[in-house]
């Protein structure tokens, strides 16, 4: 069940018919909800370790041809939706937060994702074939094909840092009191000096960390069957040449799992962080596969 705004609130600038709340598996997710009321809806699902706010340059482009954009902030983020236990975030859970937003929109919407927002639209297409209209995926690969390049690829080693995340209590030290060398690595794999800052303020600062990890920390209890999905929307695949974490095998056979019409577009000379780096080549790309 969602929750309507009726009234604005200070600092968030929502209107009447807004939706700035949805709740979910007793959770409460706040969503940004921009762009024209009657516009074709757009979800935007932002990745690791960003919020909401990592979509700022790519909504309002959106907006201006015309689309509604809902960025909700995901589980382990939102300060309503952060539960303590691993098997609260595994995939099936975080595609059914967006399936609930989704319904609260009005039962469809392109849906777009970034990062693990990504791995999260893919499970949502597959799951609910019919709230899906287009997808748009950023940088993740298909769950299934993420697997399979792990053994066809450089995949296992750019993803060391996952099995680090595994490990209880380290992650969090690190962050906590090592801040500047977290942030040196991201910075390290193409972020802005002004989104690391951001990460310090919006995750380490605002106490999300250690939920945050909650979706690499779910990784193991996730049934593989559950994301062995087939995809029949329309898909589009964005991946970006200097991409650190992820290799492009698993970008190129996520076509293996798509029965319907696929693009892989290819960002020449971006890093992983294409929301904020690249955002009106990411725009274009979206807008592509929505208009079609």
């Amino acid at each position: 069940m969602a929750k309507t705004q009726k009234t604005e609130r200070p600092g968030r600038q929502r209107g009447q018919g807004r939706i700035a709340t949805v709740e979910n598996d007793g959770l409460v997710f706040d969503v940004l909800d921009d762009g024209p009321l009657d516009g074709e809806p757009i979800v935007l699902l932002h990745g690791w370790p960003e919020r909401a706010t990592s979509w700022r340059h790519v909504a309002p482009i959106l907006n201006a041809a015309g689309y509604r954009t809902f960025a909700p902030d995901r589980r382990g983020f939102a300060p309503g939706a952060r539960p303590k236990r691993r098997r609260d975030y595994t995939l099936p859970k975080l595609a059914g937060d967006v399936a609930a937003l989704i319904d609260e929109i009005g039962g469809s919407a392109h849906v777009v994702g970034h990062d693990w927002g990504a791995a999260a639209a893919w499970v949502v297409a597959g799951h609910y074939p019919d709230k899906v209209r287009s997808l748009t995926a950023v940088s993740v690969p298909h769950p299934a094909a993420m697997v399979s390049s792990m053994l066809r690829s450089d995949q296992a080693l750019r993803s060391w840092y996952v099995l680090v995340f595994q490990l209880p209590l380290l992650p969090e030290l690190i962050a906590k009191h090592g801040t500047a060398r977290f942030e040196r690595g991201l910075r390290n794999s193409g972020m802005s000096k002004d989104d690391a800052a951001r990460f310090r303020a919006e995750i380490v600062d605002d106490g999300a960390f250690p939920t945050s990890l909650g979706c690499y920390r779910a990784v193991p209890l996730t049934d593989p069957r559950a994301v062995r999905v087939r995809i029949a929307a329309p898909t589009t695949m964005v991946w970006s040449t200097n991409e650190v974490p992820l290799a492009r095998w698993g970008a190129e056979h996520s076509a293996d799992w798509c029965d319907g019409e696929f693009e892989l577009v290819v960002l020449d000379d971006a890093s992983h962080w294409l929301p904020t780096e690249v955002p009106d080549l990411l725009a274009d790309a979206i807008l592509a596969r929505v208009a079609g």
